[in-house]
């Protein structure tokens, strides 16, 4: 019978779990739970904190499921309460900074001026990365975010961050561009 929950897709699971249907509801988690974790990550370091607000969110989507409209595509909707259970936390705490940022998700071919040893290279250009997403403004930050590592399009980022299509591209342009002058005045080349 699980199987058969593996083949629906994510709005018929929905309709199932609003019938009361929780084994749709547990193959929705699955299908989630990694990618929501993923997102927790570039907004809280304590590990407690993230296993606490990705249960949140699920919680919170699960007491919320039934004002969910079947004509609109599930994922969005899904961050959109990810989103303000993690907005809502880092106003309690202070500014947490980001964890790892995989460059190659930005720049194709990072090199630094000066050849060193790989693995110390790809550490500080990691490093770099991190602390220019750190200078952005989260306003910036998130649509980069919510496209090259949650690999959201841009319509589902407009849902989640309620703001017009157009913006989240000028968003994206802005935080890349800001991005790489900040990369640039370290004397990183892309």
């Amino acid at each position: 019978m699980l199987e058969a929950y593996t083949q629906l897709n994510d709005e018929e699971l929905v309709v199932l779990v609003q019938k009361k249907d929780d084994q749709a509801f547990a193959e929705l988690v699955k299908r989630y739970e990694a990618k929501i974790f993923r997102y927790a990550h570039k907004f809280l370091r304590n590990q407690t904190d993230i296993e606490d607000l990705v249960q949140e969110t699920f919680l919170k989507t699960y007491i919320n499921i039934n004002s969910f409209d079947q004509e609109l595509k599930f994922s969005p909707w899904l961050y959109r309460i990810a989103h303000n259970t993690f907005i809502n936390a880092i106003k309690k705490q202070e500014k947490q900074p980001f964890l790892f940022f995989d460059p190659d998700t930005l720049f194709p071919h990072p090199v630094a001026k000066e050849q060193t040893d790989k693995d110390i290279n790809d550490k500080q250009i990691k490093e770099m990365i991190n602390q220019s997403l750190l200078q952005l403004s989260a306003k910036y930050r998130e649509p980069l975010i919510l496209f090259y590592l949650e690999e959201l399009s841009y319509q589902e980022i407009s849902d989640v961050l309620q703001i017009p299509v157009s913006t989240v591209g000028v968003r994206i342009k802005r935080a890349k561009d800001k991005m790489f002058s900040i990369l640039k005045a370290e004397k990183y080349e892309y």
